[in-house]
């Protein structure tokens, strides 16, 4: 699988992203990044990101998660950020992408896991966690969605599928931005586009909205349905905090709190932010999430 590699140039002097590199090479030779802060001996706080960020976007919650007494995580999904990029679209799948996740998971052997997922951190991290629930204590679901292969499906979303497949030239920094509700500062829209010196590394990005289920016959939407079955059957606690202006989840989380026992009688709340609701609340969004993880 040849696959390229970011500069670190690129990454030099970001803004209020001060953490170690560490990282991690799994069985297809590929290197993959991830934010590790805090006291390895403490409970474990997970951060999925999605498509088209990196670890970046959760540089405002790090640092309250970790003061809270976390040991605190953040990958870089192979394909973004400091990771290795694979060339070429067919070498990104569903299943690949759980098995590279699952690979970094087994070799930091953790536990304790305190899940927050947005996007496809949640098409993963959901994922994972029906694999190994007995790993996982709690879990916040914002803005994103475990998709079966059922349903209508938002025609944001496949508006953004079109668009992702077909744009020549994809402008992530601005594509952040538009699922913003805040306006962001050129600095950080730099660093979205910091992974992706050129569109030769932009395959993942690229492929991603692809990957979604949105069809019984996809990839991955038999193994969703069967992870639902352990869903149903989850009953720690699990949180939804979506954006009111995202218009691609919008209304998912009730599906959520609906099916998931865990999410029975806890305190779901619709915050004042878009899609990248990391960027808009990140702060409140960390202080109100470690509020829920510290709750007995």
């Amino acid at each position: 699988m040849k696959a390229l590699r970011t500069p670190d140039s690129r990454f030099e002097n970001l803004k209020d992203y001060p953490f170690d590199p560490n990282y991690f090479m799994n069985s297809d030779e590929l290197r993959m990044h991830y934010v590790d802060e805090g006291d390895k001996g403490n409970p474990v706080v997970l951060l999925l990101h999605g498509e088209p960020t990196w670890s970046y976007l959760y540089r405002k919650m790090i640092p309250i998660f970790v003061a809270a007494g976390y040991r605190t995580l953040s990958p870089d999904l192979i394909g973004f950020g400091k990771s290795d990029k694979p060339l070429e679209q067919g070498d990104y799948s569903y299943d690949n992408h759980l098995q590279w996740l699952q690979e970094w998971l087994d070799e930091l052997r953790l536990e304790r896991i305190h899940l927050f997922c947005q996007d496809w951190g949640g098409l993963l991290g959901l994922r994972l966690l029906a694999n190994q629930p007995e790993k996982f204590e709690k879990v916040v679901a914002s803005n994103t969605f475990l998709p079966i292969g059922r349903g209508p499906v938002s025609q944001a979303f496949l508006k953004w599928q079109t668009f992702a497949a077909k744009t020549p030239n994809l402008d992530i920094g601005r594509i952040v931005q538009q699922g913003s509700a805040t306006e962001l500062s050129p600095e950080t829209i730099a660093a979205y586009d910091a992974p992706f010196p050129d569109e030769s590394y932009k395959a993942g990005a690229k492929v991603f909205p692809a990957l979604v289920p949105i069809k019984e016959t996809d990839p991955g939407a038999l193994d969703n349905q069967k992870a639902w079955e352990i869903l149903r059957t989850f009953e720690k606690p699990f949180l939804t905090l979506f954006g009111e202006f995202d218009m691609i989840t919008k209304g998912g989380e009730t599906y959520f709190q609906k099916m998931i026992p865990g999410a029975k009688g806890l305190d779901h709340d619709i915050l004042k932010a878009g899609h990248f609701i990391q960027e808009d609340l990140g702060a409140e969004l960390a202080k109100k999430v470690s509020m829920f993880f510290q709750k007995s």
